[in-house]
């Protein structure tokens, strides 16, 4: 929570301000939340780094998916704004160990579709400058594994190039700035894919599939497509599931590549996943890597905010400045070479490719 801001003004601002114009429903189901004092002394039920909006709707929109809260599915389906905002205060007051519940062992998902148009490209240059034949995908902070199948999809770009499986399920696109082309060579065969995550999704598991869902706002005007898309990510994903591992990054990281086979490349990728470190524990992860790279090369591929990335140049693009570097960094025996190679905005659905 903001400091300083008690939870009303949280809620009243997330739905003024976060969903005013995207989605009616959560603008009007969170200002009335702010309203109610018995509804915020239930939220104030989940430990407070819990009770951010986008978690408890996405725990209410669970329980409205998983059919235990009826008339806020009904709600949700007619869009009805009113009816919504009522059903949800219910559904908080009558419910709420099951609310806090949710929102104990649950993240919130953003959408990962965009981040193979960035991934694809950079794990392929990355194996080019290593000589790889073949690689072995490590993904921190992973989610749900989406970015591990980053060969198994179709990305087109704006300028008319496209990289990976024109005819898979999942289809992406990306627009591109600046006039250098992405480079397209394909990616190396990937032989295999480990996810590491704290709280780490598996698809073929109905609630944590379901909980994939309950992360879409039930009104936001591309609902349909997202949904599309999510489902058949997801399908793709179940079709040859990753292993998770679960546990703290820096811990597990070391399991990671002892079950890497010894002949391929392991390129682990961080999306937007380091900003969630303390720097301590970012220059520990930097650490991992050389650790692993004492008796074989190793890769990183980064997409992450300007400076969150430890050794990665940034061009001399100010932090916080609304985009994020891709980066690409090679450990081999006691050598590291690092290299920013593009920016790309919008979680990599619009790239500038601006390596040689």
């Amino acid at each position: 929570m903001g400091k300083g801001r008690t939870l009303a003004q949280v809620y009243r601002q997330f739905g003024e301000v976060d969903a005013a114009g995207t989605s009616p429903l959560y603008e009007r189901v969170a200002v009335v939340l702010s309203e109610s004092e018995e509804a915020l002394r239930a939220i104030e039920a989940a430990p407070a780094r819990k009770r951010h909006p986008t978690l408890i709707l996405a725990a209410l929109h669970d329980l409205a998916l998983a059919g235990r809260a009826p008339e806020l599915a009904a709600a949700y389906a007619a869009g009805d704004v009113d009816a919504a905002a009522s059903a949800a205060i219910d559904t908080l007051l009558r419910m709420t160990d099951s609310v806090v519940d949710i929102a104990v062992r649950r993240r919130t998902r953003t959408d990962e579709a965009g981040h193979a148009a960035v991934l694809y490209p950079a794990i392929a240059e990355v194996a080019r400058r290593v000589g790889a034949e073949a690689v072995g995908l490590i993904d921190v902070g992973c989610s749900a594994g989406f970015n591990l199948n980053v060969d198994r999809v179709g990305i087109t770009y704006g300028n008319g190039q496209s990289l990976g499986d024109p005819s898979s399920p999942v289809q992406l696109s990306a627009s591109v700035v600046g006039d250098r082309p992405i480079p397209t060579r394909a990616m190396p065969e990937v032989v295999a894919r480990i996810g590491v995550d704290l709280d780490p999704v598996d698809v073929t598991d109905a609630d944590d599939a379901r909980w994939l869902r309950a992360c879409l706002w039930p009104d936001q005007p591309d609902l349909s497509e997202r949904r599309a898309r999510l489902d058949a990510e997801m399908a793709l994903a179940a079709t040859a599931p990753p292993q998770l591992l679960r546990g703290d990054p820096l811990e597990v990281l070391p399991d990671a590549f002892a079950r890497m086979p010894s002949d391929v490349l392991p390129v682990v990728t961080t999306t937007w996943a380091l900003s969630r470190f303390t720097l301590e524990s970012r220059l520990r992860f930097l650490h991992r890597l050389d650790e692993a790279a004492a008796g074989r090369a190793v890769a990183w591929v980064s997409v992450e905010g300007v400076g969150v990335a430890p050794s990665i140049p940034t061009f001399g693009d100010r932090r916080a400045s609304g985009h994020s570097i891709i980066g690409l960094a090679v450990f081999d025996g006691s050598a590291m070479r690092a290299e920013a190679v593009g920016r790309c905005w919008s979680r990599g659905r619009l790239l500038a490719w601006l390596a040689d």
